[in-house]
């Protein structure tokens, strides 16, 4: 979505941050398999680190996007009744793939790796076409 936001010219507009709903990953760079599937596809990941949601970030961020649904589930435990409509799920956005999640690659090959970025890059492309027809309001 970084590149996407940078290649609109819209970072200015568009924030995008990145949070897990544990704290098993916190300080940790990504999957250096999903590092290197990311890499051959001219991503790189290498400087980001794994944070933890935060109360802050109900309030602080329009949207709320979970790859799945029990970070969803998770999101909907400790987010403040007023932001509840802020959480959706990635995939709502996509429009090739009509799955309801992004595959969890995490216990597998590379293979659900790329799986991963091919269903990131499809609903990566609609959210943004989604917020740009709220940014021209």
């Amino acid at each position: 979505m970084l590149h996407l936001v940078a290649e609109a010219k819209l970072g200015d507009r568009i924030v995008v941050d990145s949070a897990g709903t544990g704290d098993w990953h916190i300080g940790q760079p990504p999957d250096e398999r999903a590092q290197r599937a990311a890499q051959r596809r001219g991503y790189d990941l290498s400087t980001l680190r794994g944070r933890q949601i935060a109360a802050a970030d109900f309030a602080r961020f329009d949207l709320l996007i979970a790859m799945d649904d029990a970070n969803a589930a998770a999101l909907g435990e400790i987010c403040p009744s007023e932001h509840g409509d802020k959480i959706r799920l990635l995939m709502e956005f996509a429009t090739r793939d009509d799955s309801r999640v992004v595959v969890d690659p995490y216990f597998g090959g590379d293979d659900g790796f790329e799986r991963v970025l091919d269903q990131c890059e499809d609903a990566c492309a609609g959210l943004l076409k989604a917020l740009r027809a709220q940014l021209v309001v």
